[in-house]
């Protein structure tokens, strides 16, 4: 689904903000500070009820104000030119996100107030590049497992569910351990359910792995031809020698001693690596970009393939790190997945000048929180009024 239409109210010093008639290709430019990545920090909240910053709901929230709100509506996004046609065309959905500074959300789905985050993930997905996306390469794994589930997500229906059962019995479980006395039969209750539903689990990763892993190479092929043998490569979170079954009760002594589960898809992970060693040990800042940048256009792109739908793109700073030639390359791969991107820059000629055609582009001037809209004469036009 695409962004047609977006409504900000009190996202840090965005205001008011109202835009419309968005395009498949949106460029928000402005100095440091204008609120640019604050407006894609808007369109996460729609997609994800959150900040993509990590940063508490406070502080994404303006200054003495009580609440922020992102009203949206979507369509679907056959193909770069439907947007074209105008926001009428095809099925739309409004979507609207609440957050208030005690942490309560209240998100609504063609008018309907669902309760899960899941909900509205499913109906705008969304893929982030930004500073911190160097995490994925160089932060805990909890980011990598992240990664890894928000693709099998959007491809396996019965995963999330799945997933759901996991986190029941894993918590159930730890209770237990942490609990000290458990009868055998009580443990085992819960180390089986543990066993079943996390066995699931690593299935649907392990097959949406090896659909991945080599889509992923062959970006990088073209993206970073120089860095030579890059293999991506997926840890289950126990012994693969094992069934999940085999190692929960091999470790069972060592889990009633320290009162928590040690092994699991809960200590699962994937890794790359350039000629055998970890690419966040050996390789650039520019060049973990491009890994980076690999990694989230391999999903994409196998999410539209497999007839799921496409996500859309918010990238923050897509120059920075980068030089020209392979700034290009990146904006060729998202013209040809014919997905929607949002990007920031400083200046709006350092995505023309990269873009494959800049005539599809909407540029955005972004200046203390307003945002106004360049027509094709470069005069811009106020979207806050």
């Amino acid at each position: 689904m695409a962004l047609t239409q977006l409504h900000i109210s009190h996202v840090r010093n965005l205001q008011q903000v109202k835009l419309q008639d968005l395009q498949a290709v949106n460029v928000f430019y402005g100095c440091n500070g204008s609120g640019k990545t604050s407006l894609l920090e808007a369109i996460h909240l729609l997609g994800m009820a959150r900040s993509f910053r990590g940063s508490s709901i406070k502080s994404l929230i303006t200054h003495d104000e009580e609440s922020c709100t992102v009203f949206g509506t979507t369509a679907p996004l056959p193909s770069a030119a439907a947007l074209d046609a105008g926001p009428g065309v095809g099925l739309t959905m409004p979507l609207g996100v609440q957050r208030n500074r005690t942490g309560q959300a209240q998100i609504k789905i063609g008018g309907r107030i669902v309760r899960t985050v899941a909900e509205l993930a499913e109906q705008f997905p969304l893929q982030v590049i930004t500073g911190d996306s160097f995490g994925l390469l160089t932060g805990p794994p909890g980011a990598r497992r992240r990664y890894l589930d928000w693709g099998v997500f959007h491809v396996e229906q019965r995963f999330f569910a799945e997933w759901q059962r996991f986190q029941r019995c894993i918590k159930q479980r730890n209770q237990l351990l942490r609990r000290g006395k458990v009868s055998e039969q009580e443990i085992a209750i819960w180390t089986r359910d543990l066993a079943a539903t996390g066995t699931s689990i690593n299935e649907y990763r392990q097959h949406y792995f090896q659909l991945l892993a080599p889509r992923f190479i062959e970006i990088m092929a073209g993206l970073a031809p120089s860095l030579g043998a890059l293999e991506l490569r997926y840890r289950q979170g126990w012994d693969k020698r094992l069934s999940y079954s085999e190692a929960l009760q091999e470790g069972l002594d060592t889990d009633l001693e320290q009162g928590y589960t040690h092994t699991g898809p809960q200590r699962g992970d994937i890794k790359v690596t350039s000629g055998g060693h970890l690419a966040s040990e050996t390789l650039s800042r520019g060049q973990q970009k491009l890994v980076v940048c690999g990694l989230k256009l391999a999903q994409g792109q196998l999410m539209s393939e497999m007839g799921h739908g496409k996500c859309t793109y918010l990238i923050d700073d897509l120059p920075s790190e980068l030089d020209h030639a392979h700034s290009q390359q990146i904006c060729a791969l998202l013209a040809s997945m014919e997905a929607q991107v949002f990007i920031t820059c400083v200046d709006h000629e350092e995505i023309r000048s990269v873009w494959p055609k800049a005539g599809e582009l909407a540029m955005f001037h972004v200046e203390h929180g307003t945002v106004n809209r360049y027509s094709e004469n470069l005069r811009p036009e106020s979207m806050d009024e």
